[in-house]
């Protein structure tokens, strides 16, 4: 982890080319093997997590499903902020990034951040560019190496679903401030009091054949309420599972001076804690390097991979717009005094007597889906030494390369008639639902490059030119259908579908889409004693997708290095070991839009034709056939060109201390304009809407980086340490009207990209006489407030909510902080790690609570008149599902948010290397690590920040690394 000489002259790839890391005049974070490889994952995203500043990245606890990436924050409204992903060489543009590949065949991930370091990729650098390195064979004798690993996971909810009791006594609260918790003589009860005449009435209902009300009934057997006697059936508990994962991974390297290869072979199967959820993966890796003569080279790799994915239940279908997005959730909703099935074991469909409510027993068996995906990434390069075969040219090289992707993605759904999303009202079956959809994707890049580099003295000169072509075509289908007769049919018999039948609501759909992208670039690298350095690149990009005139586009960049440490009156400071300040600013540009979007989309219909028979038309948007809430379509702009942002970066990057202590420091700021995003137009042109370069946005940050070796003792125990903090802002500065707000989209001139706009909540109303004064000024204009009740901030002090005057940013949804926080300690052999994650300094919005009574309910911390200084708003029985009576309750959910979390606590041993030669071993290494062990700091009561739900997976794994 620290930083020594040695260091200074490793080589990090840069793009288009490596440079030792003393010569890097860019924002470049590097993460090697070792550190990607220090807790068991599934994917490369996670390995990274916690590792480089400036990079933010969040969990999802789906097996096979991804969080997002952002590099140093978002600068575009509606295009893409996602970074580019190169492996060995080789842009990625299919809807896969590098979650296909095995991060066990990582080398090390090269992260470019700031303009002068991406410009050089033009139009798809701008979100930053992350660069992957495969393993590749290494000369001299043959190795072959496993590594595998077991993880068992179990879910954790830091807000769990109510016990049968609590949500009893939640539903009394609820009745009674509705005025309906009542005894024989019509009077209202507290419910600090129980009453069974009232209870009696409160929860009978024959929708579930009252089995809900007679479970209740069991607290009264004895004459007084006694909540032990209810029985609690844990719905969430039939959901759950263990999560066993497993990871295997075999290589082979080694070669010679003339051929090296790499081979390897991964599976990955990883059981989610969810039934229903699983995620599968094949990948196997091939490599060579060929050097037959000194002046020729040629390297061939090819990365497969297979993987299966069970989604678990499908949102597809749901009968509102709102369903959970995972079993789990839907069972939390599920009432715990409520069974699943009668005296006679068949399933209740409406358990406690709540219409809307659906029984999710079972559920997984009756809605399927899964997602099955193929991919093919390959590298191919010839490289030329012309300074090999004629002395006068040494330097000079030319290298030819070709990057194939080829992708097929099929995803199949089935929900059958007793799915809780299809069955109907009185458990009869209902109408099957499936689909399928299919994606096919192949994209290349071919580059040519001529390359120079030579030293001449106390100068050293670098040159790269390249001409650059890409490539995407991507064919996508889509089908579905209703009432197919088989269930086991799936999604794969819609040849039997009649597609007349207006019940079976066939829907057919195919699509192709294709783009190119042709580029020009050239980079001048200069280098003086040892001490200056100039780095100069300019890059031409034409892309498909834009305009006629406005296709092509120049985006520069400069930079300069100083390594002062160098200087003669540096020589004298012993303490200090490297010190490089750099300065640099380029132009990167954004062409995510969608192709034809210059050209204008139509709508194909069908018209009355001759004899009956209707024919195809095309159009655009003609109300009569057109669903205009739906299939509107926008207006063609012509004059649609490339979004742009240019950044400057001034860094520092030190050594001090005999290399103890190592880091770097990143100041930055950057400006986006044209920014690419839809305008309204006046409706009179036939269309609402346009996409137009409008508007510009700035981001600006600092990140630090500090590597630490604390202690290094004579007896070989050692402490690594390895710190990482950033810190950045965006900011709106025009919108497609100037400096003039877009309030429906909650845009605002000087605030931040993405924010959350609305009525702010400050509190609850109290029974005291003061609040009581301020509730008649509400009530007299029309509102109905009580103690109990949120109250609202009024901003103009009128005692109206106007959503004109009252509304205002509630904060903003990114993060401006992140971090990452890792300590090893090494004593012969026994190693101890633990990594801290964290994001600071947003909002996060809870959803509220609408506590209706009407589904179960997650424990939180209700107002009663004993509890007036409870967190959520008193409880209040509705009649409708999800609706609550307390009309402004969503917007408690709005909290300042931060957390810090114990990512993962690492165990592990080395056997002595005399051990291991005794067995004819290379290398060997037990660990056991625990991820998610605990949270440090989590801001927001009852959720995890880190996911962004109140659950997360807890995970033990026990993993074996062997070298022969």
């Amino acid at each position: 982890m620290h930083e020594d000489n040695a260091m200074l002259d490793e080589v990090v790839v840069v793009g288009y080319g490596v440079q030792k890391k003393s010569d890097v005049t860019g924002a470049l974070t590097s993460v090697g093997a070792e550190e990607l490889s220090s807790r068991p994952v599934s994917n490369a995203f996670e390995a990274l997590q916690g590792k480089a500043a400036g990079v933010d990245i969040t969990t999802s606890e789906r097996p096979g499903t991804l969080g997002s990436v952002y590099i140093r924050g978002t600068r575009s409204l509606t295009a893409s902020n996602s970074p580019l992903y190169v492996v060995d060489g080789v842009p990625l543009m299919s809807s896969s990034g590098i979650e296909t590949l095995n991060p066990r065949d990582i080398e090390s991930i090269d992260i470019l951040k700031d303009a002068s370091a991406t410009a050089i990729y033009g139009s798809r650098g701008t979100n930053g560019v992350i660069l992957v390195t495969t393993k590749s064979g290494k000369v001299g004798q043959f190795s072959l190496n496993y590594s595998g690993s077991v993880t068992s996971s179990k879910l954790v909810d830091k807000s769990p679903s109510m016990s049968a009791a609590d949500f009893i006594q939640f539903k009394r609260w609820a009745a009674y401030n509705a005025g309906q918790y009542l005894d024989t003589n019509g009077n209202l009860v507290s419910p600090t009091s129980p009453n069974q005449y009232a209870d009696d009435n409160l929860f009978v209902t024959a929708l579930d054949g009252n089995t809900t009300h007679d479970n209740v009934m069991r607290g009264w057997a004895g004459g007084s309420w006694d909540a032990s006697k209810v029985i609690d059936y844990d719905w969430t508990g039939d959901v759950l599972q263990t999560g066993i994962s497993q990871e295997h991974t075999l290589s082979a390297s080694g070669g010679t001076d003339k051929m090296s290869d790499y081979a390897s072979f991964g599976y990955l199967k990883n059981s989610g804690t969810q039934k229903g959820q699983e995620y599968q993966r094949y990948t196997g890796r091939l490599g060579v390097n060929i050097t037959p003569v000194k002046w020729f080279n040629v390297t061939a790799s090819m990365n497969a991979t297979r993987s299966v994915q069970d989604y678990g239940v499908s949102t597809l279908g749901g009968r509102s717009g709102s369903i959970p997005d995972a079993i789990y959730g839907a069972a939390k909703g599920m009432f715990r005094m409520s069974p699943m099935y009668d005296a006679d074991g068949t399933k209740i469909t409406h358990p406690g007597g709540e219409s809307s409510i659906y029984s999710i027993a079972d559920e997984v068996s009756h809605n399927i889906s899964t997602r099955e995906t193929y991919r093919v990434l390959g590298s191919f390069a010839a490289t030329l030494d012309f300074g090999e075969i004629f002395k006068p040219l040494k330097g000079l090289q030319y290298k030819t390369q070709f990057g194939p992707d080829f992708r097929y993605y099929r995803q199949g759904d089935f929900i059958d008639g007793f799915s809780s999303y299809k069955i109907g009202s009185t458990g009869d079956e209902g109408n099957n639902y499936a689909r399928k959809q299919e994606q096919r994707d192949f994209s290349w890049t071919f580059d040519n490059m001529i390359i120079y580099n030579r030293e001449f003295g106390k100068h050293k000169i670098g040159a790269t030119l390249l001409q650059s072509a890409s490539s995407w075509n991507i064919e996508s289908t889509s089908i579905s259908a209703n009432a197919l007769e088989k269930d086991s049919y799936l999604w794969n018999a819609f040849g039997t579908v009649d597609k007349t039948n207006a019940i079976q609501a066939l829907g057919v759909g195919t699509g192709l889409t294709e783009r190119q992208l042709e580029s020009y670039m050239v980079r001048l690298n200069y280098g003086f004693n040892d001490r200056y350095l100039l780095t100069v690149s300019g890059r031409w990009d034409g892309a498909s997708q834009l305009a006629e005139g406005h296709k092509w586009d120049f985006f520069p960049s400069a930079a300069i290095g100083w390594r002062i440490q160098e200087e003669e009156f540096m020589r004298d400071i012993q303490w200090i070991d490297n010190l490089k300040f750099r300065v640099g600013v380029g132009t990167t540009g954004n062409a995510g839009v969608s192709p034809y979007t210059t050209k204008g989309d139509i709508t194909s219909i069908f018209v009355p034709g001759m004899g009956g028979v209707n024919i195809p038309a095309y159009t655009t948007n003609e109300p009569y056939y057109v669903d205009m809430g739906k299939n509107e379509v926008s207006m063609a702009n012509p004059l649609l060109g490339w979004e742009k942002t240019t950044q400057w970066n001034i860094g520092l990057d030190f050594s001090v201390l005999n290399n103890r202590i190592s880091g770097q420091i990143d100041f930055y700021t950057s400006k986006t304009k044209d920014l690419l995003m839809s305008m309204s137009i006046p409706s009179l042109t036939g269309f609402s809407s346009t996409m137009a370069n409008v508007g510009q946005t700035s981001n600006k940050g600092i990140e630090v980086s500090i590597n630490a070796l604390p202690v290094q003792l004579t007896n070989g125990f050692i402490w690594e340490t390895n710190l990482n903090m950033a810190y950045q802002k965006d900011k709106i500065e025009e919108l497609a009207y100037g400096k003039n707000d877009m309030t429906d989209n909650s845009w605002f001139i000087g605030k931040q990209l993405s924010v959350f706009y609305g009525y702010k909540a400050i509190g609850l109303w109290q029974d005291t006489p003061e609040d009581h004064a301020e509730m008649a000024k509400w009530n007299e204009n029309g509102y109905k407030f009580e103690p109990g009740n949120v109250r609202m901030q009024d901003m103009n002090g009128d005692y109206k909510l106007d959503p004109n005057d009252d509304r205002v940013i509630l904060g903003n949804k990114n993060p401006n902080w992140t971090m990452g926080w890792s300590n090893t300690f090494i004593y012969k052999g026994i190693e101890l790690g633990c990594q801290i994650i964290g994001r600071l300094g947003y909002t996060f919005n809870t959803g509220g609570e609408a506590l209706s009574a009407t589904a179960n309910q997650r424990e939180v911390d209700y107002w009663t008149p004993e509890n007036t200084g409870a967190s959520y708003q008193k409880p209040i029985l509705s009649m409708a599902a999800g609706s609550s009576a307390d009309t402004y309750s969503s917007y408690l959910g709005y909290q300042k948010a931060s957390f810090l979390k114990m990512r993962n606590i690492s165990l592990g041993y080395n056997i002595p290397k005399n051990v291991c030669k005794r067995f004819s071993l290379q290398n060997l290494k037990i660990y056991a690590q625990c991820i998610n062990p605990f949270s440090i700091h989590d801001s927001v009561e009852g959720f995890d920040l880190d996911t962004g739900k109140t659950y997360f997976n807890r995970s033990f794994s026990f993993g074996l690394e062997i070298g022969f």
